[in-house]
């Protein structure tokens, strides 16, 4: 199952949104909006879906048949609630979330109204550049849908260009925590190392660690293959 060419309207101008919105307009989607504030979400939009119409949320959804909520995790059920209250969902809209926390249950107040709720979130660490679409074809998406929107959302991330995998609803806080896991520890690793560089005069030592970090991500992900998963 493959979904046809939808109008898309993207709620949150972080890194995320936009990129993944140009994906979609890649695959031949039609970006209806992105609801931005602030000078630098509006100059990521213009960066990354350039001449793309700046939208208040409510008109985003009003005008939408594919919403995508790329908002910070703490703030995505407040914002699908309110947005349930003035009744701004629509029957047989998709409403689709990036948050690695939440599967489709965080959706429910826009299930109820006749929505289709899928969470599609991207095993990677945006920088909000066009940089991450060919990030994009390296990684996976987390895929949480109901059985029979399943292949939508696995069609919708194949479409990005990412490889999808499903995870259950119970899992995704599980998840959540072996992504975050992995990224905290990188990023503290990389940062004590940077630093002991730095502290002894070596120039360019992210250059420097750079071959290093990558080489040893590659090695240890090859010598734990899945499955099974053996120490």
């Amino acid at each position: 199952m493959r979904p046809g060419r939808l109008g898309v309207g993207i709620i949150g101008a972080g890194r995320v949104g936009p990129v993944l919105g140009a994906a979609l307009a890649g695959a031949g989607h039609a970006i209806i909006g992105v609801d931005a504030t602030g000078d630098d979400a509006m100059e990521r939009v213009e960066a990354v879906l350039p001449g793309v119409e700046l939208l208040d949320a409510p008109t985003i959804v009003e005008r939408s048949e594919l919403v995508l909520l790329a908002v910070p995790t703490a703030e995505l059920a407040d914002l699908v609630a309110g947005l349930a209250a003035t009744g701004a969902w629509q029957p047989g809209q998709l409403v689709v979330h990036t948050a690695a926390e939440h599967g489709i249950e965080v959706l429910r107040p826009a299930l109820e109204r006749g929505a289709i709720p899928i969470a599609l979130h991207p095993a990677m660490v945006f920088t909000g550049t066009t940089l991450d679409l060919s990030r994009l074809r390296e990684a996976t998406i987390a895929v949480t849908a109901p059985g029979p929107v399943l292949p939508i959302g696995q069609a919708l991330a194949v479409e990005m260009g990412a490889e999808p995998i499903v995870v259950d609803e119970l899992d995704r806080p599980a998840y959540a925590e072996a992504i975050a896991a992995a990224r905290d520890f990188a990023d503290g690793i990389v940062a004590q190392a940077l630093r002991q560089l730095h502290e002894l005069g070596v120039e360019r030592p992210a250059r420097v660690l750079g071959g290093v970090v990558r080489s040893a991500v590659e090695t240890a992900l090859a010598r734990y293959p899945d499955p099974p998963f053996e120490a």
